[in-house]
């Protein structure tokens, strides 16, 4: 009792004195001629009962007096505790050993109890084996067809979960294959232009130093802008091809915000970082990269949509949550709106959405415009390019396996109906056994 569970030592509890209630509750109102052995039978059954458990062949055998016994409301609680007993005897040659010599020995016992009280031998002879077949052999082997399932349905459980992981796997290869692929693309495609471009801002800042100095910082900041572009797209690649980003975790701290206000500050931006967070705050790689990607995607807005107005980019720490915000005032002389399509708005959105955070972005009701983004410090959600549980919608990708219940539910039936059907007479001989009792 001290090992088992706390509920299954509360459930044995109950049922053995349900079983012991409904073995002796009739004593009382019909009197035995033998009360003191019909006590003993009552008080055994309730026994066997939590016995079913760790002595299963046992507590068959141990059935065998109460079936030769007085105690009809005892006989009736028999096949419930044969059945579930014979569910846990294993190997199966085991199982049928203890239905051969749990049905000779109760009509062993038939006949010795016969003997001893003279009555008729055949007519004893025959309500005793009948007792026996219905009451322990039939619901013996229904318990044994149960048992015989058990392991099939732990199998296939087993083969459910393999199938799940399977595809799990599967969908995680397709998903790199496909990343790769446009890692391929985008190289192919951005990474020569881009380099063309570095090539030839280079040479325009060469030329610029020595005709028009005062282009000169303007083509710098050009062909700077065009090296730093090649690096961000090698780490985007280096993310579609599963790699991690060394580089990411020292981007989001103050030295790079400060770069980045200096680069636009250099394009002619009124640009001021207020960095209210502690030095020694310790954000995630994934939290640094989203702080580095709202400021810059902020000040680029600034510098296309509102030339020439103040602007100011705000980090402070709550907590568990860095708070960023870029706001920039209305521009001093007013523009037609730009042809953005909020594609970098769209992109901040589902990177921070999956760190768990939150962005707004909008219009100030004074002028100008409000970037901010509240992100935690430990984000619990996985990186961009982990496996997802969930199935993918509209029906593509591979389709998950079936339930347990499903891929279960023939062999479940059929041992189900065969076990009740071996069951029928068991029942149908416990209730006429009790409907004598009480017209008796």
């Amino acid at each position: 009792m001290r090992a088992a569970p706390r509920r299954t030592v509360v459930t044995e509890s109950v049922l053995a004195c349900l079983v012991l209630l409904c073995s002796l509750a009739p004593v009382p109102l019909i009197p035995p001629a033998h009360p003191v052995v019909v006590t003993l039978l009552g008080v055994w059954t309730a026994l066997l009962v939590p016995a079913r458990r760790m002595y299963p062949a046992l507590t068959v055998l141990g059935c065998v007096p109460v079936i030769a016994g007085d105690n009809v409301w005892a006989m009736v609680v028999v096949p419930c505790v044969v059945w579930s007993a014979m569910r846990r005897v294993a190997p199966l040659r085991r199982a049928w050993g203890v239905i051969g010599a749990s049905g000779a020995g109760a009509v062993l016992l038939s006949i010795a109890a016969q003997s001893l009280s003279g009555l008729p031998a055949m007519r004893y002879l025959v309500v005793g084996a009948g007792a026996t077949a219905l009451f322990i052999l039939l619901p013996a082997l229904s318990g044994v067809m149960m048992g015989r399932r058990r392991p099939l349905t732990r199998l296939l459980r087993e083969r459910n979960a393999y199938l799940e992981q399977a595809r799990l796997l599967n969908d995680e290869a397709a998903r790199m294959e496909e990343r790769a692929r446009i890692a391929a693309e985008m190289h192919d495609l951005l990474g020569h232009r881009i380099g063309l471009i570095s090539v030839h801002a280079g040479a325009l800042q060469l030329a610029a130093e020595r005709q028009a100095p005062q282009l000169a910082a303007q083509a710098e900041l050009l062909h700077t802008t065009a090296g730093t572009a090649m690096d961000e797209l090698r780490g985007i690649l280096g993310v579609l091809r599963h790699r991690s980003d060394k580089d990411s975790g020292e981007r989001g701290t103050r030295e790079d915000l400060a770069a980045l206000v200096a680069d636009s500050r250099n394009a002619g931006a009124d640009a001021e970082l207020h960095w209210n967070a502690t030095e020694s705050m310790e954000a995630d790689a994934r939290t640094r990269q989203a702080v580095h990607r709202v400021t810059r995607e902020g000040l680029a807005n600034a510098l296309k949509h509102a030339p020439g107005a103040p602007v100011r980019v705000t980090l402070h720490g709550e907590g568990d949550t860095v708070v960023v915000s870029v706001v920039n005032d209305a521009p001093p002389v007013p523009c037609s709106p730009g042809d953005g399509n909020r594609s970098g708005l769209v992109g901040l959105q589902e990177r921070i959405g999956l760190l768990g955070g939150s962005l707004h972005a909008g219009p100030r009701p004074e002028g100008g415009f409000a970037l901010c983004a509240r992100i935690p410090v430990r984000p619990d959600a996985p990186s961009a390019y982990a496996t997802s549980p969930k199935p993918l919608s509209d029906g593509a990708g591979s389709r998950p396996p079936l339930s347990t219940e499903v891929l279960t539910w023939p062999r479940l039936l059929g041992g189900g109906c065969a076990a009740l059907l071996v069951l029928l007479p068991t029942i149908g001989g416990s209730v006429a056994l009790l409907i004598l009792a009480l017209l008796h």
